[in-house]
């Protein structure tokens, strides 16, 4: 059965090339995987309810629609005058504000994408007033939203945990170490060449100014707080917590900060069912060819082969990085994952690697293609904020990948900078 599922692999993947949704050739080929074996096609739409029927997976569409009504609320706009207020007064203060409002954005949003939508818009604008190169705070602006697919609340490392059947919360605490070290690596970048460069400093507001733009922004800087604090403690799971977070989201955006309007509500349910659906019909194609390679054993011919041609754990993560690199720049982040989990995460726990670690390294690696020509969703979201062209995007974000491979890097041959927290958390 390994060698029909190489060939229809193959044929899954030419039908990728040629234009063909992902889902749909992940769906057919699986239907053609269960005929050619002599199984009922009934196998697959079971297969497809089976990977939906996961209680994490409903935080999904919560943690979507949480992002979704961020944005409607503006709260954006609260955040980074809080973060300019503080950054303001440093050489190339706006460009460390941005870095500090999407890491901030990070914990409401847990998107990449979202984080440059929503954060984008201000920080971009607000950097080309200040004189900024539109490459250069366009370039800042799009590294820094890779933030929010690492730090909780995560849509990629929620996706993981639930096709690896790995804690969502101990994912969750293992990737605000790395979140918190990629903002560091950033802010060191723009010091670095900020003074090379004469990023402009601004005179401090003053303790007035700040204090005012701390308690503008203290509810949508609660938020974070209430949303990991609440996991946490035991008080909730992850996957209530995203209840507990679109929750407080509506009473920001009805009633303490009233910016959102009982008709934006409408509008923002429809982009999250349009979202969530993507996201849940990939998943479902994703468990149906994913049980096809299991009952053909693909893994359980992989991990042996890989373990034996490898030998060392270290060799395997340092192809693991060049793989998902190159996956990163030509597939989208969830779909990646749901595709290579089943393959590479058995080989991880034949190395004894802690899973929670390959996790966030697999999320890490996917997510600086978002940040990566030829596909680099981020980049266009960004070059259209900035009104420049995607090529001159694309060269102008190369040197903010420095920092953060290096980031990248210590996560891979230092696993506590993963395991320690929820290690001390969670033991």
């Amino acid at each position: 059965m390994t060698a029909l599922m190489a060939e229809i692999g193959a044929a899954w993947l030419l039908a990728i090339l040629a234009g063909l949704p992902l889902f749909a050739a992940m769906g057919l080929a699986a239907f053609a995987f269960v005929s050619i074996a002599g199984l009922s096609p009934s196998i697959v739409p079971q297969k497809m309810a089976q990977a939906m029927n996961s209680f994490p997976i409903v935080a999904a569409p919560l943690f979507i629609f949480m992002g979704n009504l961020l944005s409607a609320c503006r709260i954006t706009d609260r955040i980074v005058r809080f973060a300019t207020v503080i950054m303001g007064s440093l050489r190339g203060g706006y460009a460390q504000a941005s870095i500090l409002a999407s890491l901030i954005f990070a914990g409401m949003a847990g998107s990449a994408v979202a984080d440059a939508a929503g954060t984008g818009a201000v920080e971009i604008r607000a950097m080309k007033r200040a004189g900024y190169r539109p490459e250069t705070a366009a370039a800042i602006n799009a590294s820094a939203a890779t933030i929010g697919a690492i730090v909780p609340p995560s849509l990629p490392i929620v996706i993981y945990g639930v096709t690896s059947d790995v804690s969502v919360g101990r994912l969750f605490l293992a990737g605000c170490i790395p979140g918190l070290l990629m903002a560091g690596a950033l802010m060191t970048m723009v010091a670095v060449i900020g003074k090379r460069q004469g990023f402009p400093r601004q005179r401090f507001a003053g303790w007035r100014e700040l204090w005012d733009a701390f308690l503008g922004a203290f509810f949508a800087l609660m938020a974070p707080a209430i949303l990991l604090g609440g996991m946490f403690s035991g008080l909730f799971t992850p996957t209530e917590a995203a209840s507990v977070a679109s929750a407080y989201a509506l009473l920001l955006g009805l009633v303490v900060y009233r910016s959102l309007r009982l008709a934006d509500i409408g509008r923002v349910m429809v982009e999250t069912v349009e979202t969530a659906g993507i996201v849940a019909v990939l998943v479902m194609a994703a468990g149906a060819l994913g049980w096809c390679m299991s009952i053909s054993r693909v893994p359980q011919t992989v991990a042996p082969m890989m373990v034996a041609s490898i030998h060392n754990p270290v060799l395997f993560l340092l192809a693991c990085n060049a793989l998902l690199l190159a996956v990163g720049c030509f597939m989208e982040t969830l779909a990646a994952l749901l595709i290579l989990i089943p393959i590479l995460h058995p080989v991880a726990a034949s190395f004894g690697i802690p899973p929670v670690q390959f996790g966030i390294m697999m999320i890490f690696n996917l997510i600086l293609g978002t940040i990566h020509p030829p596909v680099g969703v981020v980049l266009f979201i960004t070059s259209r904020i900035a009104e420049i062209s995607f090529e001159t995007m694309s060269r102008a974000v190369l040197p903010w990948l420095v920092p953060l491979l290096i980031v990248l890097a210590a996560i891979t041959f230092w696993p506590p900078l993963t395991t320690w927290l929820p290690g001390l958390v969670m033991d």
